[in-house]
């Protein structure tokens, strides 16, 4: 058959037409990978990614996703499950081969940090690139930052349907969470997670502030002079 008859059902290859019996080979392959994966054939799709990742002409660092994907499905002939802390792994080694798609990775990496029950490394994590370009403009990486801030502000004794921010909460993280959220709904106004936990939020950090605040001189001598006059007042 000739090269230009081939007709494949995914892009493959930036979706230059093969022009080599090798090249059609990968498209073919990289056509099956894609369909066992929408039919959720894990151990077929496996199979295909791990002869693809062999393949010089595929650039297995821009398919971080598939790798991610088929990471997180069992492996029923090896008799293993992966588990969130290889997802893990996996991404923290991607955000350091693949700089090009940090951004994204690093998305993904908080993610799985908060599954994990790593909040304060996935809070590290963000504090290390949110004050630098491009993620400081990442709304959706202020957002993460806000709500782990918020989950770190929490008392250590458990807490009722009734208890509020104000009570017990860590004044600190409870400014961190507002300075991010604001931040998040600043660049994306429509942003209705960051614009629903400030509405939460709004009063509650001004007033933790307050009860860490220790008196200062000056209030504590008007309270005794008002003493002082009430007692002559008394006399």
């Amino acid at each position: 058959m000739p090269h230009d008859k081939h007709s494949f059902l995914f892009s493959s290859l930036n979706s230059k037409q093969p022009n080599t019996a090798r090249k059609v080979h990968i498209c073919r392959l990289f056509d099956i990978l894609q369909l066992c994966v929408q039919r959720h054939d894990w151990q077929r799709a496996r199979r295909a990614w791990t002869i693809l990742l062999r393949c010089k002409e595929v650039d297995w660092k821009t398919m971080w996703k598939t790798s991610l994907l088929l990471l997180g499905r069992p492996d029923e002939t090896a008799g293993y499950n992966t588990s969130e802390t290889d997802k893990v792994s996996f991404l923290t080694v991607m955000m350091r081969q693949h700089p090009e798609e940090r951004e994204s990775i690093l998305k993904e990496l908080v993610l799985h940090l908060i599954q994990c029950d790593m909040h304060r490394r996935a809070m590290e994590e963000l504090d290390l690139y949110l004050p630098s370009y491009p993620y400081q403009d990442n709304p959706v990486l202020h957002v993460y930052a806000g709500l782990i801030a918020l989950y770190l502000a929490q008392p250590a004794s458990d807490i009722s349907e009734e208890t509020t921010y104000g009570q017990g909460w860590d004044a600190s993280h409870l400014r961190n969470a507002q300075a991010h959220l604001e931040r998040a709904l600043a660049i994306d106004p429509s942003n209705i997670v960051a614009a629903a936990f400030l509405s939460q939020l709004a009063g509650t950090t001004r007033a933790a502030s307050d009860r860490d605040t220790p008196d200062s001189d000056d209030e504590k001598m008007e309270v005794d002079e008002a003493l002082q006059t009430r007692k002559r007042v008394r006399a």
